[in-house]
């Protein structure tokens, strides 16, 4: 058996080893990430950074709010799905635990109540029957030539990831903690997509917006192609919240959220066991250790 000392010494060499190393990687990625912030910035600097919302989903203790859930659904459902699909979402999710948690009744009654096309038949015909609750929601428009003849040349993005594809640079070094479970801010795309809808305002008298467009200071350009699609009173609420355009925007985007990521409840409580294993696996592991060496003479 080796002699303790010698270990000691051995563990002590190369943990010097490793912090050197360690420091000679940050100061090596130090330039690139100042560089990597100044580009960020520089993309940035003709929109307003969103602004912060709370959300019941955010940090590592955050669930989703059901309630909110379902209003920002009947938002999109009444308001966004003229024009924005989802496509990677089917009717039977509504009904799965952590979203808005439809009946299977109510799943079964919103699936019937749209068309899906299906085929072909024995006569090689494609038709149309009414939705189940395994189909995915069908999108507003057959194909992006029909959307964009539409909308005027416009194109509108699926919705289905937008809340997590959508995001704001922070800032140096905040944007280094977006990298850290359960540290991390994380609603960033949920709060790009409500402050995006109750960002639309009259122009600066030295801008110049084409037709067709809106202004937008939220939007990188201050440009969108999409008109202010929510006002007060535009959707009625069944459980008393208020009925204005800042709570729709705030709604739709905790959807979007929840579209984007449907199993956010199950990977916190997951990810909180773990945590919690970990800790009582590494308060083991020392007394362990300490029993073990207690008997080495020093």
């Amino acid at each position: 058996m080796r002699d303790p000392r010698q270990m000691f010494t051995a563990f002590t060499r190369m943990k010097s080893l490793c912090a050197s190393t360690l420091i000679g990687a940050v100061m090596m990625l130090t330039p690139n990430l100042m560089m990597f912030e100044t580009q960020a910035s520089e993309n940035s600097k003709h929109e307003e950074a969103p602004k912060l919302h709370e959300w019941s989903f955010a940090g590592a203790f955050g669930r989703y709010d059901t309630a909110q859930i379902r209003r920002g659904f009947k938002v999109y459902k009444e308001v966004c799905s003229t024009c924005h699909s989802v496509k990677m979402l089917a009717f039977r999710n509504l009904s799965q635990p952590g979203g808005p948690e439809f009946s299977e009744r109510e799943v079964a009654e919103l699936a019937a109540s749209y068309k899906i096309k299906d085929g072909p038949n024995d006569a090689g015909d494609f038709y149309d029957r009414p939705g189940r609750p395994s189909d995915r929601f069908p999108p507003p428009f057959a194909n992006e030539q029909a959307a964009r003849a539409a909308m005027s040349g416009a194109y509108p993005p699926d919705m289905s990831v937008l809340a997590k594809a959508r995001g704001h640079s922070r800032g140096f070094p905040r944007f280094l903690l977006d990298a850290i479970p359960g540290v991390s801010y994380q609603e960033v795309g949920a709060d790009y997509v409500a402050s995006l809808l109750m960002g639309y305002a009259e122009p600066p008298a030295d801008v110049k917006i084409p037709d067709g467009q809106y202004y937008n200071i939220y939007m990188p350009g201050r440009r969108i192609g999409m008109p202010s699609p929510l006002s007060d009173g535009a959707v009625t609420y069944d459980d008393g919240a208020p009925q204005t355009a800042e709570q729709y925007a705030k709604d739709v985007a905790a959807f979007m959220m929840w579209v984007a990521e449907p199993h956010l409840d199950a990977r916190k409580r997951i990810g909180l066991g773990v945590i919690s294993f970990l800790i009582v696996f590494a308060g083991l592991l020392y007394f362990t250790k300490r029993k073990i060496w207690s008997n080495v003479s020093h």
